[in-house]
């Protein structure tokens, strides 16, 4: 299955680390936690979709994604939800 999207197995196990790195810093963060995000990571490029709480949580978690060792690029789809 790998093979046919052009990923050796070592870039397989790269991604789906990096994808584990990113959900643990999600799931430390004290206000991102709570919300549902979603993380995809093809080739060190790492995608981010779902809510945050404020541009402050997002603008965080794309700093500390950033540091993670193999990380090429963040691209962030994530919406600000509007409070109630």
């Amino acid at each position: 299955c790998n093979t046919m999207r052009g990923e050796t197995a070592g870039e397989y196990v790269d991604d789906s680390t990096t994808t584990t790195q990113v959900n643990g810093i999600i799931v430390k963060d004290p206000d991102a936690k709570y919300f549902k995000i979603d993380v995809t990571t093809t080739l060190g490029d790492v995608v981010l979709q779902g809510f945050v709480n404020s541009t402050e949580t997002e603008g965080r978690l794309l700093t500390k994604i950033r540091e993670i060792r193999g990380v090429k690029s963040v691209k962030s789809l994530l919406k600000v939800e509007e409070k109630k």
